[in-house]
């Protein structure tokens, strides 16, 4: 079998920096529970980590008792959860990427320039409610074309488009045709609200299943960018299966398989890919090849309130940041393990600058 692993796939730098902030926080806060407003990230593994190493996950601030320490999840949440932390004198960590951040902040400036906003994504996914609680009298959700001649809308000339940050670029894009088709003077967000990594990883995926039998994509089913990878891979008309893990496997699966497409959401820790590769190649041998689509080197500054935090606890956070650049790791690891691997390098640009 040939195991052709896609890169990029796995951890963005937004999740990375969203569980580095809980995992610095448990270093510090030895002695005091932490609580995060929701899962840190849409991964159970990522989730059941932290759950060993005593946090507690709530979906209701009312849950965290007063003047304690709460981590906001890496998908934002609305002024209100703000203020409702305010009021019960929590300790607020902030670990919300900084592309949602940036998304929230447009909402925010077109809401008080009088616009209506249309916020092309799912209405139930956490980022979205975020969203929408920025400026709610402004902000209607758009899921899918149907909806559109369903709209309330004012002024077609003051109307402008945002998106969820982990949508498929198809998806939205088919949206936003629909949308400029009915309001011909809607405007677009300043910039690309999809997420570089959401975009790299389906561009490996569009670029790669189509030569494949067979794909596997590493995430959890509550994973909105891990669903819309295994969908993308099916649209080229490819097999693909959305698996948490090597136990969700299936010998039928690989059956007359030759050649083999591994990737992995954005929120899927690198590990599990590694026990997948490792399955994989005891059972079926065969060789790896990395395929580079893109090089992503990408790096954030910490959350303001993590450094806050820090310097209230005596600790200097000058000079820290959280940084990721993983491309040559996975080679090393691989002839550690004396698996058989080459690298394609087909990278069309470098990918990738967080603020």
């Amino acid at each position: 079998m040939k195991l052709i692993l896609a890169n990029p796939r796995g951890f963005c730098a937004g999740v990375y920096m969203a569980i580095d902030v809980v995992d610095q926080m448990l270093d510090i806060c030895v002695e005091k529970p932490i609580y995060v407003y929701h899962e840190i990230v849409h991964n159970k593994h990522v989730v059941n980590r932290f759950r060993d190493r005593g946090v507690t996950f709530v979906d209701d601030l009312e849950e965290v008792p007063h003047e304690s320490i709460v981590v906001f999840s890496a998908h934002g949440v609305s002024p209100a959860i703000r203020q409702q932390a305010e009021e019960r004198r929590l300790t607020a960590i902030d670990a919300t990427c900084p592309l949602v951040t940036k998304v929230h902040a447009e909402a925010v400036r077109y809401a008080e320039k009088g616009f209506q906003i249309l916020l092309i994504g799912h209405q139930d996914h956490q980022e979205v409610v975020g969203t929408l609680g920025e400026a709610p009298d402004a902000i209607q959700v758009v899921e899918s074309p149907d909806v559109i001649p369903h709209l309330h809308i004012k002024d077609p000339n003051k109307l402008v488009y945002l998106t969820q940050t982990t949508l498929s670029m198809d998806d939205a894009n088919v949206i936003i045709a629909a949308l400029r088709n009915a309001f011909p003077n809607i405007k677009e967000p300043p910039s690309e609200d999809i997420c570089y990594a959401t975009t790299n990883r389906q561009h490996a995926v569009r670029a790669i299943a189509p030569e494949c039998d067979c794909v596997l994509v590493v995430g959890s089913k509550n994973s909105s960018n891990s669903q819309r990878l295994r969908e993308i891979a099916e649209a080229s008309g490819t097999v693909a299966h959305l698996i948490d893990d090597v136990g969700e496997l299936k010998r039928e699966w690989f059956e007359n398989v030759q050649t083999l497409l591994v990737t992995a959401g954005a929120s899927a820790p690198e590990y599990l890919v590694k026990e997948i590769i490792l399955h994989l190649m005891q059972n079926y041998g065969g060789e790896v090849e990395q395929r580079d689509i893109y090089h992503e080197s990408v790096e954030f500054g910490l959350p303001g309130t993590l450094k806050r935090f820090m310097r209230s606890q005596g600790i200097d956070p000058t000079g820290r940041r959280i940084k990721m650049d993983n491309a040559a790791a996975i080679d090393q690891w691989l002839s550690e393990q004396n698996i058989p691997h080459q690298t394609v390098d087909l990278t069309v640009s470098a990918a990738g600058n967080g603020h």
